[in-house]
């Protein structure tokens, strides 16, 4: 079986949080780079794809861009990623939340366009593709790559995704909100014996009540739905700005105790799967 290699380059929800609170765990919103043999796949492009961009400087880039939604968080590192002012690039981006009401290429136009970006996606040098999908379909972007797709709880809507390749798989479950008392059906399944879930562990059950209806989740649900699902890592994510280092080597500790496979998400942090 070949390895997947999965690198976290932004890891916060909602806005990015720079400073000397924020140091170890970082900053910057979604972004995580996929390594499937010589594809990559990345999911969001939250601000940490403008380090993923630095780091992808004289190479020549072939990509596919999964969102899991069209929130700013989740999209606003997309002007700022050196691949897409490179001619030999190619990046797909797929997205599964906005049919039939817009569609990818309208949305990112809007972002990049006056009066809130000078010179829209003319600017892109890149061969660029926009790829609309309704939310539930199965993926198949190149032949040994295959993702499953499933709506999540959010406003505007969401959408998690399942990767398979070589037998390895990894479960990208953001921005969704649970309900009390139950496990979300489309997160079981995708997360169903993944390799690796990553979760929207935004909030604890403590600070969740004052913030319910805002799309976000726990990091025990997460432990709950992991365990329920039969993964074998849980990668707690989309962290609370609001959550600097000390909280959450604290979470860290706390969920570690409650279910030993789970660990707290942080830039630069990378797993090569199977975890050895």
């Amino acid at each position: 079986m070949a390895d997947m290699l999965v690198r976290f380059w932004g890891v916060r929800g909602s806005v990015v949080c720079p400073g000397p609170a924020t140091v170890r765990y970082g900053g910057n919103t979604a972004c995580v780079e996929v390594r499937c043999g010589e594809r990559l796949v990345i999911f969001d492009a939250g601000s940490g794809l403008r380090q993923l961009g630095h780091s992808l400087a004289g190479k020549s880039v072939d990509a596919d861009l999964f969102l899991s939604h069209c929130h700013l968080d989740h999209v606003w590192g997309l002007p700022f990623f050196e691949p897409c002012y490179v001619p030999d690039t190619r990046l797909r981006l797929w997205a599964g939340n906005l049919l039939p009401k817009f569609t990818l290429r309208e949305v990112l136009a809007r972002l990049m366009g006056d009066p809130l970006f000078p010179h829209g996606l003319d600017l892109f040098k890149a061969e660029v593709e926009f790829h609309d999908f309704k939310c539930g379909e199965t993926l198949q972007p190149h032949p040994e790559l295959t993702l499953r797709t499933a709506p999540l709880n959010h406003p505007n809507h969401a959408t998690g995704y399942r990767l398979d390749y070589a037998g390895r798989s990894i479960a990208y479950l953001t921005d969704t909100e649970h309900v009390a008392g139950a496990l979300d059906d489309n997160v079981l399944a995708l997360a169903q014996g993944v390799d690796l879930m990553i979760y929207d562990c935004t909030y604890t059950e403590e600070e969740y009540p004052p913030n319910a209806g805002r799309g976000h989740s726990t990091w025990q649900q997460g432990v709950r739905l992991a365990d329920a699902a039969g993964a074998k890592r849980l990668a707690i994510f989309h962290h609370d700005p609001a959550h600097d280092d000390a909280t959450l080597d604290r979470l860290a500790r706390e969920a570690k105790a409650a279910w030993p496979g789970a660990i707290v998400a942080a830039e630069g942090l990378t797993l090569r799967l199977p975890l050895r």
